[in-house]
């Protein structure tokens, strides 16, 4: 590759709290709201907040530094900063961004669409009084297995168009006056409706024991070992690490920037919007519990179920404004979700840009186009077991892969320390030499352990059940695709600035 090809005439950020507010944006998404509670609830109540900040110290933020100190010093996308490297590495950051792109943003825009049509729902309750039923069998419709396809649900599709309407006017304007614009109406937006869903959930009859059940500290739970597994993946989902997200938004600031400070302030504010958005979420179950006089623990359920089943229910029993209320929580969520799918465009974007030079408006057009056409497949009636499947593999074992190795160049391939000294010739906050062994030895054994945990489990008993056959062909086969494409990508060569594609 020719020098010339990392220019330092990338686009900027604005201002540097443009930066930290797509940061944020891209890492709070659905999971805080519905997936933290849930996993604080089964693992201990407050006493997972121990594993959970020790991964969010030791984890969390050392992997944070990582990708914005490498986006940092080479200018550039995933695969431009690890082609930059080492030539060899280059796939490695294809593989993140396009198995993210048409992996993870197509059945995620899915899911915001559905939080659009519930939006909608909100005003006139009407998913009725049977709300499991309502998302399954009438919104849904859903079949039996995820062999049979069925039809696409017109209402989700329409929803989806305008999903990736919004993702490609964002990303079409670029950083200046895409990203950092609408972060700067998102985020502060998002932090305020979810104090006022707060404010108001505490004051509900029974809010009390639901906040109680989940931080009701267990420390007898800190002894299983799968707690620990479980505070350690969270942290290194939800901050939108090993997407290749990250590197391409630092690669869009200043020379002189404070990376280790900025990592610190967007891991924790991630964290404490989690913790901040349970209170609300337990306070809604707990009304939900004393309503029909029965216990939390009968009330409360994970990922989807919480938030398309549970909450609409505990809604239509609010004493008061609850089409209000359940816009208000819907609305918490679109702004979550688009925050982090459009963050996921534009890293897979800078990529594109980095090597073809393509102008900005032709590639994110295309992937508009492309992006709603993939996710097609998961608004139909078998989508939900799409979803579930492709989210399982490409979280649980192409993201932590992805992250293993992203380490091994970084503190094995390369030196930690080169990229640590980098990092401090601006920081005020100086990155001590333990995080080399972090990166070196900590970050990748955690990671492992995870991956081995999935393996054991998977082997042990398939994925929910599903058949072997449906796993194999739509997780594996989807991450093993996602990865033959990357290969491709890198084995074309570098296009210099100025010359034609």
């Amino acid at each position: 590759m020719g020098k010339d090809i990392f220019d330092n005439h990338r686009p900027q950020w604005k201002t540097h709290i443009g930066f930290l507010l797509a940061a944020i944006g891209s890492a709070i998404g659905l999971g805080n709201i519905w997936r933290f509670p849930y996993l604080c609830y089964k693992n201990g109540g407050g006493a997972f907040l121990v594993p959970y900040i020790l991964a969010l110290l030791i984890i969390g933020i050392p992997f944070m530094i990582l990708e914005l100190g490498i986006g940092h010093k080479m200018r550039g996308s995933a695969p431009a900063s690890f082609a930059r490297l080492n030539g060899r590495w280059e796939w490695l950051g294809w593989w993140q961004i396009i198995f993210v792109m048409f992996g993870v943003v197509l059945y995620y825009s899915v899911i915001i669409a559905w939080c659009l049509n519930y939006l909608l729902f909100s005003f006139g309750m009407d998913w009725g009084t049977d709300t499991n039923q309502f998302l399954f069998d009438k919104f849904l419709m859903i079949t039996d297995s995820p062999f049979e396809i069925g039809n696409v649900r017109s209402p989700v599709l329409f929803s989806l168009c305008l999903v990736w309407f919004l993702n490609w006017l964002i990303v079409f304007r670029g950083v200046e006056h895409g990203l950092e614009r609408a972060n700067k109406i998102f985020m502060p937006m998002l932090f305020v409706l979810v104090l006022v869903l707060v404010g108001w959930s505490v004051t509900l009859p029974g809010a009390y024991e639901g906040i109680s059940v989940y931080l009701k500290p267990d420390f007898e739970r800190l002894r299983d070992v799968r707690v620990w597994i479980d505070a350690v993946a969270q942290i290194f989902f939800t901050l939108s690490i090993g997407f290749g997200i990250m590197i391409a938004y630092a690669s869009y600031l200043p020379e002189k920037t404070q990376i280790v400070k900025d990592s610190i302030t967007i891991a924790i504010a991630n964290s404490c919007f989690s913790i901040i958005a349970g209170l609300g979420v337990f306070s809604v179950v707990g009304y939900m519990a004393h309503k029909l006089s029965i216990p939390v623990d009968e009330v409360v359920d994970k990922s989807i179920g919480l938030a398309f089943v549970v909450f609409p229910k505990a809604i239509g029993m609010l004493p008061g404004f609850s089409g209000l209320f359940g816009a208000l929580f819907f609305i918490c969520l679109v702004i979550a979700g688009l925050s982090s799918s459009v963050s996921i465009v534009e890293a897979f974007a800078s990529g594109i840009i980095d090597k073809f030079h393509y102008p900005r408006k032709v590639v994110v057009s295309v992937l508009a186009v492309a992006g709603l056409t993939g996710s097609i497949i998961f608004t139909t009636q078998g989508g939900l077991f799409w979803i579930d499947i492709v989210d399982h593999f490409l979280t649980q074992y192409g993201l932590v892969t992805a992250g293993i190795l992203e380490c091994i160049l970084v503190a094995w391939v390369c030196k930690a320390s080169d990229l640590r000294e980098y990092i401090n010739r601006f920081c005020v906050l100086r990155l001590h030499s333990v995080w080399d062994y972090a990166v070196r030895f900590l970050i990748p054994f955690a990671l492992i352990v995870i991956l081995t945990n999935s393996i054991v489990k998977e082997l042990a008993t398939p994925y929910e059940g599903y058949p072997w056959l449906a796993i194999v062909l739509i997780g594996r086969d989807w991450l093993l695709l996602t990865l033959f494409f990357a290969l491709i990508v890198a084995s074309r060569p570098w296009k210099e600035k100025g010359q034609k594609p």
